[in-house]
């Protein structure tokens, strides 16, 4: 997948699906794609609704080039932001809106971003560890491998990777940068290859895989900013309009089923026999669950594999 031709946009379809009918009900509905990514999912509501404005939000300005020179048929109705999408509220207002119709948030890192060996996202190729989703930030995934207490690494790898093995990784890491600073995401790979028991190794994957994510969460505050983001989205959205959520592993998803549950409870007291308007759910559920991709998406798309889709519908003020 190396141009936007051949990017295939994760359970796109059904993500459109789910936001039309707020758009279709609305006279000059306004969308946030909250992960523009290389526009895809933007590109199916714009083609799908000639009245719709699509406000798309990303931290690459790569992603950004890439998605304007795609949706250029589009120009007149497309609105672009370079910033993470916890800044949803104040671009939103930047534009002049002060509700949308919905809103679309593809977590974690993009295809564009993996397909590039240089961005040090993957262990399969060596690259400078940097892990920056947006080049223009200062903190690199080096940075922190060689500038971090190890108390502070073994907390990273724990709880950001659920790498159980993170103290004897750590312990090498430590080891490495003493000798000289580490850099490179195939020496990296190896060093936590070496550090896990022979026997964990063999099933799995690469066993490197959690650490990168860790780091990776790390560098670009991937939870913090899912935390912040998805409440100020939620006050965004007009009664019927919907907030679309794909996460790809359980620490987002964990968020996210958290806030939605919150959301679409009530705060009537249970022993009362009847629900307090004032304390009803503004909110309610459109999935049960979460929703996976259809096999046939699964054979066309392996990247789509892990996705897990939320939506939830504002339904009172």
């Amino acid at each position: 997948m190396t141009s936007t031709t051949e990017h295939v946009s994760v359970m796109r379809d059904r993500c459109v699906d789910l936001l039309s009918p707020a758009i279709a009900a609305a006279t000059n509905p306004v969308v946030v794609d909250a992960t523009l990514g290389l526009g895809g999912h933007t590109e199916a509501l714009l083609q799908k609704f000639p009245h719709l404005t699509v406000i798309g939000i990303d931290r690459d300005l790569d992603a950004i080039s890439k998605a304007t020179a795609r949706l250029a048929p589009y120009a007149d109705r497309l609105k672009t932001a370079h910033s993470t999408f916890d800044g949803i509220a104040e671009i939103v207002a930047s534009f002049g809106y002060k509700h949308i119709d919905g809103a679309l948030f593809d977590l974690g890192v993009s295809s564009m971003q993996l397909d590039q060996p240089e961005r040090g996202f993957s262990y399969s190729q060596d690259a400078p560890l940097d892990m920056r989703m947006d080049r223009s930030q200062s903190l690199t995934a080096g940075e922190i491998i060689n500038t971090y207490e190890p108390g502070q690494l073994v907390r990273i790898l724990r709880t950001y990777g659920e790498e159980k093995f993170a103290t004897r990784i750590v312990e090498s890491i430590v080891k490495q940068r003493a000798i000289s600073p580490m850099n490179s995401t195939t020496q990296l790979a190896s060093l936590v290859k070496e550090a896990i028991p022979a026997a964990t190794r063999r099933t799995g994957g690469n066993p490197a895989k959690r650490t990168f994510q860790a780091l990776r969460i790390e560098t670009n505050d991937e939870l913090g900013t899912i935390t912040r983001a998805l409440p100020a989205a939620l006050e965004l959205l007009n009664i019927g309009a919907r907030l679309v959520v794909m996460s790809f592993q359980s620490l987002e998803d964990r968020i996210v089923k958290q806030l939605f549950v919150a959301s679409t409870s009530s705060g009537t007291p249970r022993n009362l026999p009847f629900e307090l308007p004032e304390l009803a759910a503004k909110f309610s559920m459109i999935t049960r669950g979460s929703e996976t991709p259809t096999d046939a998406e699964l054979e066309e798309n392996s990247r789509s594999q892990s996705v897990r889709l939320r939506a939830i519908e504002r339904v009172a003020a």
